[in-house]
C-alpha cells in the first residue's frame, strides 16, 4: 500500500520507519533537514518538501495514495484533517488540535473514508483500553496519568519533548475539560496538582490537562473522568511563573520598535531548553485506571506502562509509544480489520476486541509491554 506521511518530525520520522517496513512510504515536510534525517536512517523512503499548511494542495499531493498519516502541530491538524479527508483518503491522525475531529464525521463518511484521531499514546491507548473495557464491564469513573520524562534531570524545567514547543504550551495553556458526576466541567491546565509515587521513577506531581477529548462526547456514562499529565516535581512552578507573567500571551508588544508576539518569543527560547537530542535517553510513564462493576462485584482495571528509549532502534519513548500506536491504527485501516466509514476517535475502534488485540499485539512486537492488573 503507498502511505503519504504528512510530517517528518520525530514521530512523524519513527512512523515513516515503522509503516516503511510493510508498505510504501512517502514523507512530507517544509523542512528539508527533518526529511534528510529520515532519508539517511531508510533511503528507501521517499521525501518530499512541501508546504503543510497550503491544504488546497492536499487533493493533489495526496492523489497517488492509498492512505495518509497526519503528524503535523496542532495548530494546523484540524485543517490538514479536513483537507485530507475532502481528498478522499482514509487517514490515522495525531496532530491532537483543539478542535471536535467528530464535527468532519459527516464529511468522512460523505467521501467514503475512515479516519481514526487523536490515536496516540494519550489521548490514544488509553482511549484504546477504556473502548474495549466498556464493553465488558460497567465503567462508573477512570484516571488516566501520562508523562513523557528525560531521564537525566537537568535544571531549571527538567523536562524535554520529541516534539514542537508551541504544542506542550498549548498543553499548557488550554483550559481542561473533565467529567464530574456527569457534568463537564472547565478548569484551568495545570491546576488540582498532587503527588504520586512510581516505584522505579519515586515522585512525580501531576496535574490538570486538556487529555479527555472525544472521551467526555463518546463516553458520557462514564460519570467521573481525568486526565493528567506527569512530570517531575518543580516544573509546574515554572511553568506557572512564565505563564502569569504573559511569557505565554499571543498579543504581540513592541520590543524596541518591533511588533513581537511573546509566545513565539518563548516557543524559540524554550526549543533549546526542551529539544529532545536526537539520541538523548527519556521515558514515558502512563497508568489508565478504570473503577467500576461486573456481574454485580466490583472491579478495578490497571494499566501501566513504563517505557524507555530503545537502544537498538534509536528511537526515542514518546516516538514509539505515541507513532506506534498510530502507525497501528493505519495498519488497521489497511489491512481492512477497521472498515467503518466516518471518523473514529480509538475508544470506538478499540470496543472491537479483533481491533484492540490487534494494536495491543503490534505494540508488544515492537517492545512497548503494557502491563495489566485487575
Amino acid at each position: 500500500m503507498k502511505i503519504a506521511i504528512l510530517g517528518a518530525g520525530m514521530v512523524g520520522r519513527a512512523m515513516a520507519l515503522d509503516l516503511a517496513k510493510q508498505h510504501e512510504v512517502t514523507s512530507f515536510d517544509i523542512s528539508e533537514t527533518n526529511l534528510a534525517a529520515l532519508k539517511a536512517r531508510n533511503p528507501n523512503i521517499n521525501t518530499r518538501v512541501a508546504d503543510l499548511k497550503n491544504f488546497s494542495s492536499y487533493t493533489d499531493l495526496l492523489q497517488p495514495f492509498d492512505l495518509a498519516v497526519t503528524a503535523v502541530p496542532g495548530f494546523m491538524g484540524y485543517a490538514a484533517l479536513e483537507a485530507v479527508i475532502r481528498a478522499g483518503k482514509s487517514v490515522a491522525d495525531i496532530s491532537f488540535f483543539p478542535e471536535n475531529a467528530l464535527d468532519l464525521d459527516a464529511l468522512a463518511k460523505e467521501k467514503n473514508v475512515t479516519a481514526i484521531t487523536d490515536c496516540g499514546v494519550a489521548p490514544g491507548m488509553s482511549n484504546y483500553i477504556i473502548g474495549r473495557y466498556n464493553e465488558t464491564m460497567t465503567i462508573d469513573s477512570f484516571e488516566i496519568y501520562v508523562g513523557g520524562l528525560p531521564e537525566t534531570r537537568k535544571k531549571p524545567f527538567e523536562y524535554k519533548a520529541p516534539f514542537s514547543p508551541v504544542d506542550v504550551i498549548e498543553e499548557y495553556t488550554r483550559p481542561a475539560r473533565l467529567m464530574e458526576n456527569g457534568f463537564i466541567v472547565t478548569r484551568p491546565a495545570l491546576t488540582d496538582r498532587e503527588w504520586m509515587h512510581f516505584d522505579q521513577l519515586g515522585t512525580l506531581e501531576t496535574f490538570n490537562t486538556d487529555g479527555l477529548r472525544s472521551l467526555l462526547f463518546t463516553m458520557p456514562h462514564i460519570k467521573n473522568q481525568k486526565e493528567k499529565t506527569l512530570r517531575y516535581p518543580g516544573h509546574v512552578e515554572l511553568i506557572i511563573a512564565l505563564k502569569e507573567s504573559g511569557f505565554f500571551d499571543t498579543e504581540p508588544i513592541n520590543v524596541k520598535g518591533q511588533m513581537v508576539s511573546p509566545l513565539d518569543f518563548s516557543s524559540q527560547v524554550l526549543f533549546k531548553e526542551w529539544k529532545l537530542g536526537e539520541e538523548e535517553r527519556e521515558l514515558t510513564i502512563m497508568k489508565v485506571i478504570l473503577h467500576g462493576h461486573e456481574k454485580g462485584k466490583q472491579k478495578t482495571i490497571e494499566y501501566n506502562l513504563l517505557d524507555r528509549y530503545d537502544d537498538k532502534t534509536k528511537i526515542s519513548s514518546m516516538s514509539r509509544t505515541t507513532g506506534y500506536t498510530c502507525t497501528a491504527s493505519a495498519n488497521l485501516i489497511a489491512s481492512g480489520l477497521f472498515r467503518e466509514r466516518g471518523v473514529f476517535p480509538p475508544e470506538l475502534v478499540g470496543k472491537n476486541p479483533d481491533c484492540f488485540y490487534f494494536v495491543m499485539d503490534y505494540l508488544t512486537e515492537r517492545g512497548i509491554h503494557w502491563k495489566k492488573n485487575s
